[in-house]
């Protein structure tokens, strides 16, 4: 086989190549180097451990249609190689080099970071793109960053993905949903466009099985022999990371509370231990929000230990200005502590962290397709995720790593990998996207893991019930394509088209905005003050109405932060409904929906929620003292979860558009709504005997 690289570097020393493309580089600079911080930002990039595998990096890409980059966190590969490539001409001639993250934060720190280090402004050479924003310039951007879901969306409207020249997937060993559809789709681009390169790179990955899915047959090799000097079989590359030991600390015994726990670990590590930032994994928002009152209580009470900590939260649903605090320099005299979500496992690197806090648990999501419940449930994590959130102590020197479970526990009964989104979630949207793209033969789709035949079957229950899918199994026009069209789950796309008929499409599209967010209410410590607060907006009619009531108030407002500020409202998240609002009205109207208000006609905005979600329609238990609702559809016990204005209301019929499981099945986003609502909008799905209270 000829050997190509880039001309003027030089050339690789392969110290093996094994049948199947094995490839193992020497690297001859030494690894000791850990100076961040001093020097230019080319000093800094040049003591990364990836700078020393430039050369074989780019010979790889040149010579392998796919290349499998297996290096830990903080080798610097993601901001790196998508440089690596520019620089070595893989952007010229207009095309653009793709780098592909699992998270909206993760993308748009790294653009930013390669912006920085390149001497660019983001959004020119460098841009990103995420769901409801594009921060590129069409003809100036280079190297562009993006979500998986988004570069999924990109493929409706070109396929082939012909602009681009390579791809990277990165952070492929998280598995997300939209990564493993990426993965089987771009193996199937890849027979199409032979000349497209793809660099799966990963911090754990199991190479050798990702290296399998890619390989081509050698009969398939024969009739793609146009570029016969370009190898059909995937290389991989091993990049160690630049880390120092971590010494490992467990507890004797299981502990009760992990979050208490957490706390007075990082209070002892204070008292204790040389000066290091301390980066503390815990589940969610919620969790953390505790954590740091548990900080802000601990200090008034013994000022002595914690008065010097500098603590800060990371989960995605914080604003920029406040994720960014994170990568802020610690202020002098002080200990910074970052309590984050497994979004610091991998995609973000974090300079400075000495110590690692690892609660065991992350939050994850489990779809049971029988029930037809998909429950985010805080769940233990794989031995992957605890070696990842070790390694994060020991960037910069020797760290140290307290994990709040035993040692036996590690050794014996956690699992070895995580298991892949895909066979743990709803499939709706997947299967929609898929079916989008022409890829009509969905179970005989490549997937690197295969979903249950039950969730697929279940999503294609609910897409026909829709009208999203006739009886082949195809899309409808139009209904199908302009649900596809909407980059939102497709309940909501088809309560937005059915607001079209109901002339009420302005308060639904507001109402859609507002549930593409996490929460437009400001977690406060007093729970009481709070619902004492909502009860200015709250509507009879349920959550759904009273986020138009809370929108109105913030326009009447002046979209003032004062007015956010005394009513509870968060400031930045209504900023996000104005944007996302905005785009969709731009969408709606490409798709043929007339923007028409219904001037307060509630009936007409609850009847367009329901023709979206009647599917998760709950029938209050007769007889019920505690609030208890049965799911129509499989009869689930569920409760009305205590954020809705309609908790202890208890309305006859309900319906929700999340479920969260914690020690009770939990709605939220809960609308009352009259049963005759259910079989007009999906007579095929309701049996009007299925309805009635009586004769139960």
């Amino acid at each position: 086989m000829a050997q190509f690289w880039k001309p003027g570097t030089e050339k690789p020393r392969l110290l093996d190549d094994e049948e199947g493309g094995v490839l193992f580089f020497s690297a001859s600079v030494s690894s000791s180097s850990s100076g961040f911080g001093f020097g230019n930002i080319e000093k800094q990039r040049q003591r990364l451990p990836v700078y020393r595998y430039r050369t074989a990096i780019l010979y790889l890409v040149e010579t392998h249609a796919t290349t499998i980059i297996v290096g830990e966190t903080g080798s610097g590969k993601t901001t790196q190689i998508p440089q690596f490539l520019k620089e070595a001409g893989w952007a010229d001639g207009g095309r653009v080099i793709a780098c592909t993250q699992p998270r909206r934060l993760a993308v748009q720190a790294v653009a930013s970071r390669v912006a920085e280090e390149m001497g660019v402004k983001l959004g020119e050479e460098v841009g990103y793109t995420i769901r409801f924003e594009d921060l590129t310039n069409s003809g100036v951007t280079m190297i562009k960053f993006l979500t998986d879901g988004v570069l999924l969306r990109e493929m409706m409207d070109d396929p082939l993905l012909t602009k681009y020249s390579v791809i990277m997937v990165d952070e492929a060993h998280e598995r997300s949903i939209s990564t493993d559809i990426l993965l089987g789709l771009l193996k199937k681009i890849q027979r199409r466009r032979p000349e497209l390169r793809l660099i799966i790179s990963s911090a754990t990955i199991e190479a050798k099985a990702m290296s399998t899915f890619f390989e081509t047959s050698k009969r398939r090799r024969g009739l793609e022999a146009d570029e016969a000097d370009l190898s059909r079989e995937p290389a991989i590359l091993s990049v160690e990371g630049r880390g120092f030991n971590v010494q490992i600390h467990y507890v004797v015994e299981p502990v009760a509370d992990y979050v208490r726990a957490a706390v007075s670990t990082v209070i002892s590590i204070h008292d204790q231990e040389p000066a290091g930032d301390i980066l503390v994994f815990l589940t969610g928002q919620d969790d953390i929000n505790t954590a740091i009152e548990m900080f802000t209580e601990e200090a008034r009470a013994n000022g002595k230990n914690s008065s010097g900590l500098f603590v800060l939260p990371l989960y995605s649903g914080l604003s920029r200005a406040e994720q960014d605090l994170v990568f802020s320099p610690t202020p002098r005299g002080k200990r910074k502590v970052v309590i984050s979500t497994n979004i610091a496992e991998t995609s973000l690197t974090l300079e400075g962290v000495v110590y690692v806090v690892d609660s065991g648990f992350s939050k994850q999501r489990f779809y049971n397709p029988i029930s037809d419940v998909e429950n985010l449930v805080v769940a233990p994590i794989s031995k992957a995720s605890a070696r990842q959130r070790a390694g994060r102590a020991g960037r910069v020197r020797p760290g140290k790593c307290y994990r709040l479970y035993t040692e036996e526990y590690f050794l014996k009964e956690m699992s070895s990998q995580g298991i892949p989104e895909i066979q743990r979630s709803n499939l709706i949207s997947s299967v929609i996207q898929l079916k989008a793209l022409g890829i009509d033969n969905i179970l005989g789709f490549d997937w690197p893991a295969s979903p249950s035949p039950e969730a697929m079957i279940r999503a294609l229950e609910i897409l026909y019930s829709l009208g999203v899918l006739d009886d082949d199994a195809k899309l409808t026009s139009p209904v199908g394509f302009q649900v596809a069209e909407i980059p939102l789950d497709p309940m909501i796309s088809k309560m937005i088209l059915s607001s079209n008929q109901l002339g009420c499409s302005e308060e639904i599209i507001t109402i859609a905005s507002v549930l593409s967010i996490q929460s437009i209410w400001v977690n406060t410590r007093s729970q009481k003050e709070l619902d004492e607060v909502k009860l200015r907006f709250a509507a009879a009619e349920g959550d759904h109405v009273t986020f138009l009531n809370v929108y109105q108030g913030f326009l009447k407002s002046g979209k003032s932060s004062q007015w956010c500020h005394k009513n509870f409202v968060n400031y930045q998240a209504m900023k996000k409904v104005l944007e996302i609002r905005e785009q969709l009205r731009r969408i709606a109207l490409r798709i043929g929906i007339v923007l028409k208000s219904c001037d307060r006609d509630l009936l007409v905005v609850r009847k367009a929620v329901t023709a979206g979600f009647f599917a998760n329609a709950c029938r209050l238990e007769a007889f019920s003292h505690n609030g208890m609702y049965k799911t129509v559809r499989g009869s689930q016990e569920v409760y009305i979860h205590p954020s809705s204005v309609l908790f202890r209301v208890n309305p006859k019929w309900i319906i929700y558009t999340s479920l969260v499981s914690t020690d009770r099945q939990y709605l939220r986003n809960v609308m009352s709504i009259d049963p005759s609502w259910l079989t007009e909008a999906a007579p095929h799905f309701y049996q009007q005997q299925r309805l009635d209270p009586i004769g139960r």
